[in-house]
């Protein structure tokens, strides 16, 4: 059961709409991995229009690349369906972002890692049924009470990343999945891992 607001930014966001520098080795490398969860499902649209899924990737700081608001429906990306979150603010609910699209409305949940883990250098949120069902409460799960893209979603997630890899089912945010890691590729294999194991 999807909830009705859905993919809707809930934070308090800061756009500059201005083309950013994307490396086309990091953007070469994040659409490859997206194309992948795409085909697989774990990337797509529901029947109302609702985009769902989203990647990124740190890159300096705290700051990460993560691809754009309503991107879910479309099969390839251009650097355009990108942003970049230069800063933000979790206990204020707020994000300041750059880039022609707007940040997905997980980049709080993205955030939170980040700012944890020092580690990680990329997370994966995807959407999936029959997975989140089998390992909710089985792997380390938010609490159910805590919404997707608010600060208690954050607040969980941060709280659940501390090891240098690792997957996070969102308790609140039916279907949702947080996959995280070292790179994309990392991120990427141990959510695969558990797919095949279906």
């Amino acid at each position: 059961m999807i909830k009705p607001d859905e993919g809707y930014i809930k934070f308090n966001l800061v756009w500059n709409e201005n083309a950013f520098d994307f490396r086309d080795e990091d953007f070469n490398a994040i659409n490859s991995i997206r194309k992948q969860l795409f085909d697989l499902g774990f990337i797509g649209v529901y029947p109302d229009g609702i985009g769902f899924g989203n990647l990124s990737i740190r890159q300096q700081n705290n700051e990460f690349v993560i691809s754009g608001s309503a991107t879910g429906s479309i099969a390839d990306l251009e650097k355009k369906h990108y942003a970049l979150v230069k800063d933000f603010n979790i206990q204020n609910n707020q994000v300041w972002c750059q880039g022609l699209s707007k940040a997905s409305s997980e980049s709080m949940s993205h955030a939170a890692i980040y700012e944890s883990n020092k580690n990680v250098g990329a997370v994966l949120h995807v959407h999936h049924e029959k997975l989140w069902e089998q390992l909710l409460n089985v792997l380390p799960s938010t609490a159910q009470q805590a919404a997707f893209g608010t600060p208690e979603m954050a607040f969980e997630i941060a709280r659940l990343s501390k090891t240098q890899q690792g997957i996070i089912m969102m308790g609140g945010h039916p279907e949702g999945i947080i996959s995280y890691g070292k790179n994309l590729q990392e991120a990427y294999d141990l959510l695969l891992r558990q797919y095949n194991n279906l």
